[in-house]
């Protein structure tokens, strides 16, 4: 699911390594989910300490991912931040005592990519089931769309039938409720930021079109933020089973 790493902008890649340190530094020092990936797993950990060689990070939750990892080659990490997403490539990590607990060691990587916010990797909802997100107009009339795409900074989403009478641009709405049906039910503040128009040509050759709204997420506290964290790995993950069985 992933955008590949060559498709970045140069402007994003930090090459030097006091840079690539100091990226690395502040995944540690805030605690930010990394996941790990290879062509055949991936698990969410984070990182236990960085210093000027190298990195520790933490053991996954499962045994079998862990025993892959150690086998594994051309390992992709990846965070998601409030600011960006980081990316880099290990060719192999190696399992070792950290504390007196099981961790993996990987050397520092001469390069990373440090993706600025409008660069956002976003999440597309699966076309079924339907995540549905419920809130109230300004007059109290209840208003419900669903969810089309997710990044840590907003999401997308469709309305069906006609949009409501006075729906505007910069318009706020709190506590949204985002139903993800198994994820359960999570809470958002977000600002509609446009309204555009979704077209798609069905089986008949007839162009469908669906009001679209892009929202982005206001008061992303660390909490929250680690919240959305675990719903995008979680729809990531479910995308890419699905792809897998497809197959």
């Amino acid at each position: 699911m992933d955008l590949a790493l060559s498709n970045y902008n140069e402007q994003f890649l930090k090459q030097s390594p006091l840079a690539v340190l100091g990226v690395l530094r502040d995944l540690h020092k805030n605690q930010v989910p990394v996941r790990l990936s290879w062509s055949s797993g991936q698990f969410i950990s984070k990182i236990l300490e960085v210093t000027a060689t190298g990195l520790i990070v933490d053991f996954g939750s499962q045994t079998q991912e862990n025993q892959a990892a150690q086998k594994a080659t051309n390992i992709q990490f990846t965070a998601e931040t409030e600011g960006a997403k980081v990316e880099f490539m290990m060719p192999k990590i190696q399992p070792v005592d950290y504390l007196n607990l099981p961790a993996f060691h990987a050397p520092l990587p001469p390069t990373l990519w440090f993706i600025q916010r409008r660069e956002y990797f976003r999440i597309s909802a699966p076309l079924q089931p339907y995540y549905h997100c419920n809130t109230a107009l300004p007059d109290g009339t209840p208003f419900q769309f669903r969810l089309c795409d997710l990044s840590l900074g907003g999401m997308g989403a469709l309305v069906d039938g006609p949009l409501p009478e006075g729906l505007k641009a910069g318009m706020r709405f709190s506590q949204v409720e985002m139903d993800l049906s198994q994820w359960g039910k999570f809470h958002f503040d977000m600002q509609l930021i446009t309204l555009s128009e979704r077209k798609v040509i069905d089986g008949k050759n007839q162009t469908i079109s669906t009001p679209r709204l892009s929202f982005r997420f206001l008061n992303v506290n660390p909490a929250v933020e680690r919240e959305l964290q675990r719903i995008i790995f979680s729809l990531e993950r479910s995308a890419r089973e699905k792809a897998d069985r497809v197959k």
